[in-house]
Protein backbone atom coordinates (compact mmCIF):
# COMPACT_ATOMS: atom_id res chain seq x y z
CA UNK A 1 0.00 0.00 0.00
CA UNK A 2 1.10 3.29 -0.85
CA UNK A 3 1.61 6.21 1.63
CA UNK A 4 -0.04 9.51 0.83
CA UNK A 5 2.26 12.49 1.48
CA UNK A 6 0.32 15.73 2.65
CA UNK A 7 1.94 19.30 1.41
CA UNK A 8 3.13 20.58 4.66
CA UNK A 9 1.46 24.52 4.48
CA UNK A 10 4.38 26.91 4.14
CA UNK A 11 4.40 29.55 6.99
CA UNK A 12 5.15 32.95 5.88
CA UNK A 13 7.73 34.06 8.28
CA UNK A 14 7.91 37.78 9.36
CA UNK A 15 10.47 40.25 7.78
CA UNK A 16 12.55 42.08 10.38
CA UNK A 17 12.84 45.40 9.36
CA UNK A 18 15.82 47.14 10.73
CA UNK A 19 15.11 50.19 12.84
CA UNK A 20 15.97 53.16 10.51
CA UNK A 21 17.53 55.85 12.74
CA UNK A 22 16.52 58.32 11.09
CA UNK A 23 12.73 58.75 10.15
CA UNK A 24 11.22 60.62 7.33
CA UNK A 25 9.72 64.05 7.84
CA UNK A 26 5.69 64.73 8.10
CA UNK A 27 4.77 66.24 4.66
CA UNK A 28 5.51 70.11 4.46
CA UNK A 29 2.58 72.56 4.65
CA UNK A 30 1.83 74.27 1.45
CA UNK A 31 1.59 78.36 1.57
CA UNK A 32 -1.65 78.07 0.39
CA UNK A 33 -3.34 75.69 2.54
CA UNK A 34 -4.92 77.20 5.82
CA UNK A 35 -3.47 77.40 8.89
CA UNK A 36 -5.63 75.00 11.31
CA UNK A 37 -6.32 77.25 14.84
CA UNK A 38 -6.97 75.70 17.75
CA UNK A 39 -9.88 77.06 19.88
CA UNK A 40 -9.45 78.28 22.84
CA UNK A 41 -12.38 80.86 22.69
CA UNK A 42 -15.09 78.58 23.68
CA UNK A 43 -17.74 80.96 25.51
CA UNK A 44 -18.91 83.16 22.70
CA UNK A 45 -21.30 85.34 24.54
CA UNK A 46 -21.86 88.72 22.79
CA UNK A 47 -24.01 91.31 24.14
CA UNK A 48 -26.08 93.84 22.13
CA UNK A 49 -25.98 97.34 24.06
CA UNK A 50 -28.01 100.23 22.63
CA UNK A 51 -31.04 102.89 23.48
CA UNK A 52 -33.84 103.74 22.19
CA UNK A 53 -34.83 107.21 21.32
CA UNK A 54 -35.28 109.93 23.79
CA UNK A 55 -32.35 109.71 26.54
CA UNK A 56 -30.60 112.42 28.46
CA UNK A 57 -26.80 112.75 27.59
CA UNK A 58 -26.19 111.57 31.10
CA UNK A 59 -28.12 108.42 29.97
CA UNK A 60 -25.94 108.08 26.67
CA UNK A 61 -22.86 108.95 29.31
CA UNK A 62 -23.67 106.20 31.03
CA UNK A 63 -24.22 103.64 28.47
CA UNK A 64 -20.46 104.29 27.46
CA UNK A 65 -19.41 103.25 29.98
CA UNK A 66 -20.91 100.31 30.46
CA UNK A 67 -19.52 99.46 26.99
CA UNK A 68 -15.91 100.36 27.92
CA UNK A 69 -16.19 97.77 30.77
CA UNK A 70 -17.92 95.34 28.57
CA UNK A 71 -15.07 94.44 25.74
CA UNK A 72 -17.75 91.37 24.22
CA UNK A 73 -20.72 94.29 23.37
CA UNK A 74 -21.99 95.07 19.99
CA UNK A 75 -22.82 98.26 19.21
CA UNK A 76 -25.82 100.02 17.51
CA UNK A 77 -27.82 102.57 16.75
CA UNK A 78 -30.27 104.34 18.42
CA UNK A 79 -33.83 102.39 18.23
CA UNK A 80 -37.26 104.05 16.86
CA UNK A 81 -39.88 104.65 19.34
CA UNK A 82 -42.49 103.47 16.73
CA UNK A 83 -40.82 99.57 16.67
CA UNK A 84 -42.11 97.40 19.39
CA UNK A 85 -39.66 95.82 22.02
CA UNK A 86 -39.89 92.33 20.21
CA UNK A 87 -37.67 93.56 17.35
CA UNK A 88 -34.59 93.68 19.56
CA UNK A 89 -34.88 89.77 19.15
CA UNK A 90 -34.25 89.91 15.34
CA UNK A 91 -31.81 92.92 15.55
CA UNK A 92 -29.64 90.31 18.29
CA UNK A 93 -30.27 87.46 15.88
CA UNK A 94 -28.34 89.76 13.21
CA UNK A 95 -25.81 90.77 14.97
CA UNK A 96 -25.26 87.21 16.06
CA UNK A 97 -25.58 88.25 20.12
CA UNK A 98 -27.51 86.03 22.58
CA UNK A 99 -27.86 88.89 25.33
CA UNK A 100 -29.03 92.48 25.07
CA UNK A 101 -29.18 95.15 27.25
CA UNK A 102 -31.61 98.14 26.34
CA UNK A 103 -32.06 101.82 27.48
CA UNK A 104 -35.41 103.51 27.30
CA UNK A 105 -35.65 106.85 28.09
CA UNK A 106 -39.45 108.55 29.66
CA UNK A 107 -39.66 112.41 29.47
CA UNK A 108 -36.25 112.54 29.24
CA UNK A 109 -36.13 112.41 32.88
CA UNK A 110 -36.43 108.74 33.63
CA UNK A 111 -34.21 105.84 32.37
CA UNK A 112 -35.38 102.38 32.22
CA UNK A 113 -32.78 99.23 31.70
CA UNK A 114 -33.88 95.82 30.08
CA UNK A 115 -31.60 92.77 30.28
CA UNK A 116 -32.65 89.72 28.69
CA UNK A 117 -31.60 86.03 26.95
CA UNK A 118 -32.73 86.48 23.06
CA UNK A 119 -31.49 83.07 22.12
CA UNK A 120 -34.84 82.05 20.63
CA UNK A 121 -36.49 84.36 22.39
CA UNK A 122 -36.71 82.33 25.06
CA UNK A 123 -36.05 84.79 28.02
CA UNK A 124 -36.24 85.98 30.55
CA UNK A 125 -35.87 89.08 30.79
CA UNK A 126 -36.09 91.74 33.35
CA UNK A 127 -36.83 95.69 33.51
CA UNK A 128 -34.95 97.87 36.11
CA UNK A 129 -35.30 101.19 36.72
CA UNK A 130 -32.27 103.04 36.75
CA UNK A 131 -31.95 105.69 39.50
CA UNK A 132 -28.75 107.86 41.27
CA UNK A 133 -26.14 107.71 38.22
CA UNK A 134 -22.96 109.06 38.50
CA UNK A 135 -20.62 108.48 35.67
CA UNK A 136 -17.17 107.57 35.23
CA UNK A 137 -16.27 111.51 33.90
CA UNK A 138 -18.15 113.36 36.92
CA UNK A 139 -16.97 110.84 39.59
CA UNK A 140 -13.14 111.20 38.80
CA UNK A 141 -12.30 108.69 41.39
CA UNK A 142 -8.13 107.42 42.51
CA UNK A 143 -9.00 103.65 41.05
CA UNK A 144 -7.85 102.62 37.61
CA UNK A 145 -7.86 99.55 35.62
CA UNK A 146 -6.90 98.40 32.40
CA UNK A 147 -9.15 98.73 29.27
CA UNK A 148 -10.84 94.93 28.27
CA UNK A 149 -9.83 93.48 31.20
CA UNK A 150 -11.92 90.79 32.69
CA UNK A 151 -13.52 91.50 36.16
CA UNK A 152 -14.92 89.20 38.73
CA UNK A 153 -18.28 89.07 39.94
CA UNK A 154 -19.61 89.83 43.74
CA UNK A 155 -22.89 89.29 44.80
CA UNK A 156 -24.66 89.69 48.56
CA UNK A 157 -25.26 86.83 50.30
CA UNK A 158 -29.03 87.65 49.58
CA UNK A 159 -29.13 86.46 45.98
CA UNK A 160 -28.82 83.12 47.30
CA UNK A 161 -32.06 83.63 49.26
CA UNK A 162 -34.78 85.29 47.82
CA UNK A 163 -35.66 83.31 44.36
CA UNK A 164 -36.32 86.19 41.48
CA UNK A 165 -32.51 86.96 42.63
CA UNK A 166 -31.65 84.05 41.91
CA UNK A 167 -32.79 84.60 39.03
CA UNK A 168 -31.35 87.64 38.28
CA UNK A 169 -27.96 86.64 39.35
CA UNK A 170 -27.73 84.05 36.77
CA UNK A 171 -28.81 86.77 34.21
CA UNK A 172 -26.29 89.21 35.55
CA UNK A 173 -23.51 86.51 35.39
CA UNK A 174 -24.09 85.64 31.96
CA UNK A 175 -24.65 89.57 30.62
CA UNK A 176 -21.92 91.18 32.64
CA UNK A 177 -19.17 88.35 32.59
CA UNK A 178 -16.08 89.31 29.86
CA UNK A 179 -15.60 85.70 28.03
CA UNK A 180 -12.23 83.74 28.54
CA UNK A 181 -10.00 84.35 25.76
CA UNK A 182 -12.23 86.76 24.30
CA UNK A 183 -10.75 88.28 20.93
CA UNK A 184 -11.15 91.94 22.50
CA UNK A 185 -10.34 90.92 26.43
CA UNK A 186 -6.95 91.30 27.78
CA UNK A 187 -5.86 87.94 29.82
CA UNK A 188 -6.06 90.36 33.45
CA UNK A 189 -8.32 90.42 36.06
CA UNK A 190 -7.96 93.62 38.01
CA UNK A 191 -10.96 94.97 38.94
CA UNK A 192 -14.87 93.77 40.79
CA UNK A 193 -18.50 94.28 39.65
CA UNK A 194 -20.17 94.43 42.85
CA UNK A 195 -23.81 94.12 43.03
CA UNK A 196 -25.67 94.55 46.60
CA UNK A 197 -29.39 94.14 47.69
CA UNK A 198 -30.05 96.83 49.83
CA UNK A 199 -33.86 98.59 50.36
CA UNK A 200 -35.19 96.44 47.85
CA UNK A 201 -32.78 97.53 45.00
CA UNK A 202 -29.56 96.71 43.48
CA UNK A 203 -26.61 98.60 43.77
CA UNK A 204 -23.78 98.44 41.49
CA UNK A 205 -20.31 99.52 42.39
CA UNK A 206 -17.04 98.85 39.97
CA UNK A 207 -13.73 98.68 41.97
CA UNK A 208 -10.35 98.43 41.27
CA UNK A 209 -8.43 95.16 42.68
CA UNK A 210 -5.43 97.03 44.73
CA UNK A 211 -3.83 93.95 46.08
CA UNK A 212 -4.64 90.44 46.92
CA UNK A 213 -6.00 91.00 50.73
CA UNK A 214 -8.68 92.99 49.96
CA UNK A 215 -7.45 96.29 48.98
CA UNK A 216 -9.73 98.20 46.53
CA UNK A 217 -10.24 101.23 45.36
CA UNK A 218 -13.57 102.86 43.92
CA UNK A 219 -13.31 103.21 39.38
CA UNK A 220 -17.30 103.84 38.25
CA UNK A 221 -19.33 104.05 37.11
CA UNK A 222 -22.38 104.17 39.97
CA UNK A 223 -26.10 103.50 39.63
CA UNK A 224 -28.72 101.90 41.71
CA UNK A 225 -31.49 99.50 39.56
CA UNK A 226 -34.75 98.90 40.89
CA UNK A 227 -36.38 96.21 39.72
CA UNK A 228 -39.66 96.30 38.86
CA UNK A 229 -40.88 93.19 36.14
CA UNK A 230 -39.43 89.79 35.48
CA UNK A 231 -40.99 88.46 32.29
CA UNK A 232 -40.74 84.94 30.75
CA UNK A 233 -39.97 85.28 27.63
CA UNK A 234 -36.99 88.09 25.79
CA UNK A 235 -39.05 91.20 25.92
CA UNK A 236 -42.98 88.99 26.17
CA UNK A 237 -44.39 86.48 27.37
CA UNK A 238 -45.87 85.92 31.28
CA UNK A 239 -44.54 87.91 34.56
CA UNK A 240 -42.79 85.58 36.28
CA UNK A 241 -42.50 88.54 39.23
CA UNK A 242 -43.31 91.73 40.12
CA UNK A 243 -42.17 94.36 42.71
CA UNK A 244 -44.81 94.96 44.99
CA UNK A 245 -42.75 97.99 46.56
CA UNK A 246 -41.97 99.80 43.27
CA UNK A 247 -43.77 103.27 42.64
CA UNK A 248 -43.27 105.01 39.39
CA UNK A 249 -41.29 108.33 39.22
CA UNK A 250 -44.15 109.74 37.73
CA UNK A 251 -46.41 108.80 40.84
CA UNK A 252 -43.58 110.18 43.05
CA UNK A 253 -43.24 113.67 41.46
CA UNK A 254 -47.21 114.24 41.75
CA UNK A 255 -47.12 112.66 45.75
CA UNK A 256 -44.42 115.88 46.04
CA UNK A 257 -46.85 118.46 44.11
CA UNK A 258 -49.71 117.78 45.98
CA UNK A 259 -47.67 117.75 49.59
CA UNK A 260 -45.92 121.24 48.22
CA UNK A 261 -49.70 122.23 47.63
CA UNK A 262 -50.83 121.46 51.31
CA UNK A 263 -48.52 123.55 52.73
CA UNK A 264 -49.84 126.29 50.56
CA UNK A 265 -53.04 125.84 51.87
CA UNK A 266 -52.26 125.60 55.47
CA UNK A 267 -50.21 129.11 55.05
CA UNK A 268 -53.01 130.30 54.01
CA UNK A 269 -55.52 128.98 57.00
CA UNK A 270 -52.74 130.65 58.94
CA UNK A 271 -53.05 133.80 57.54
CA UNK A 272 -56.84 133.89 57.99
CA UNK A 273 -56.43 132.75 61.76
CA UNK A 274 -53.86 135.64 62.25
CA UNK A 275 -56.63 138.18 61.24
CA UNK A 276 -59.57 136.73 62.44
CA UNK A 277 -57.72 136.83 66.23
CA UNK A 278 -55.86 140.36 66.09
CA UNK A 279 -56.66 142.49 69.07
CA UNK A 280 -58.97 145.36 67.91
CA UNK A 281 -57.00 148.05 70.31
CA UNK A 282 -53.28 148.42 69.81
CA UNK A 283 -50.62 148.20 72.39
CA UNK A 284 -49.75 151.10 74.70
CA UNK A 285 -46.93 152.90 73.54
CA UNK A 286 -43.44 152.71 75.47
CA UNK A 287 -42.17 154.93 78.41
CA UNK A 288 -40.37 158.07 76.84
CA UNK A 289 -41.85 157.40 73.58
CA UNK A 290 -41.40 160.80 72.87
CA UNK A 291 -37.57 160.37 73.01
CA UNK A 292 -37.79 158.91 69.64
CA UNK A 293 -39.82 161.66 67.74
CA UNK A 294 -36.87 164.03 67.41
CA UNK A 295 -33.66 163.53 66.24
CA UNK A 296 -32.03 166.42 67.59
CA UNK A 297 -29.82 165.11 70.67
CA UNK A 298 -30.10 168.80 72.21
CA UNK A 299 -34.05 168.89 72.20
CA UNK A 300 -33.88 165.08 73.35
CA UNK A 301 -31.87 166.15 76.84
CA UNK A 302 -33.89 168.92 77.67
CA UNK A 303 -37.21 166.45 77.63
CA UNK A 304 -34.63 163.87 79.44
CA UNK A 305 -33.78 166.93 82.50
CA UNK A 306 -37.85 167.98 82.31
CA UNK A 307 -38.40 164.36 82.70
CA UNK A 308 -35.78 163.59 86.25
CA UNK A 309 -37.38 167.02 87.62
CA UNK A 310 -40.68 165.93 87.47
CA UNK A 311 -39.33 162.48 89.66
CA UNK A 312 -37.87 164.40 91.61
CA UNK A 313 -40.75 166.89 92.95
CA UNK A 314 -42.66 163.48 93.11
CA UNK A 315 -40.28 162.16 95.89
CA UNK A 316 -40.41 165.30 97.41
CA UNK A 317 -44.12 165.21 97.85
CA UNK A 318 -44.26 161.53 99.05
CA UNK A 319 -43.19 160.95 102.71
CA UNK A 320 -40.12 159.52 103.46
CA UNK A 321 -39.59 156.14 104.68
CA UNK A 322 -38.42 156.94 108.10
CA UNK A 323 -41.94 158.72 108.74
CA UNK A 324 -44.00 156.03 107.03
CA UNK A 325 -42.31 153.43 109.36
CA UNK A 326 -43.18 156.03 112.79
CA UNK A 327 -46.62 156.03 111.36
CA UNK A 328 -46.95 152.13 111.29
CA UNK A 329 -45.46 151.78 114.89
CA UNK A 330 -48.10 154.36 116.17
CA UNK A 331 -50.76 152.30 114.45
CA UNK A 332 -49.62 149.18 115.79
CA UNK A 333 -49.24 150.74 119.41
CA UNK A 334 -53.63 151.74 119.23
CA UNK A 335 -54.53 148.80 117.89
CA UNK A 336 -52.26 146.61 120.87
CA UNK A 337 -53.68 149.58 123.50
CA UNK A 338 -57.37 148.80 122.35
CA UNK A 339 -57.55 145.01 122.82
CA UNK A 340 -55.40 145.26 126.15
CA UNK A 341 -58.67 147.86 127.09
CA UNK A 342 -61.42 145.57 125.83
CA UNK A 343 -59.69 142.74 128.05
CA UNK A 344 -59.42 144.58 131.19
CA UNK A 345 -63.27 145.52 130.53
CA UNK A 346 -63.92 142.02 130.42
CA UNK A 347 -62.40 141.25 133.72
CA UNK A 348 -64.06 143.90 135.58
CA UNK A 349 -67.30 142.82 134.77
CA UNK A 350 -67.07 139.40 135.47
CA UNK A 351 -65.55 140.82 139.39
CA UNK A 352 -68.97 142.48 139.60
CA UNK A 353 -71.43 139.90 139.15
CA UNK A 354 -69.50 137.21 141.21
Amino acid sequence: MGRKFQKKKQVDQLEIVPVDENPPLPPQRKSDDVVPKREKWVNKQRVLVFAARGISHRDRHLMRDIKTLMPHHRAESKMERAKTLSVVNEMCEMKHCNKAMLFEGRRKRDLYMWVSNTVGSEGPSAKFLIENIHTMAELKMTGNCLRGSRPLLSFDSKFDELPHLKLLKELFVQTYSVPHHHPKSQPFVDHVFTFTFLDNRIWFRNFQILSEDGGLSEVGPRYVMNPVKIFDGSFTGKTLWENPDYVSPSKQRQILKKSAKDKYVNRVEQKVQHEATRPVKAYDGIDNDELFDDEDPIATAKILAAIAKKKQQENEQKTPKSALTKKIKEKQLKAVKKVIDQKKAKVTKRVKKV
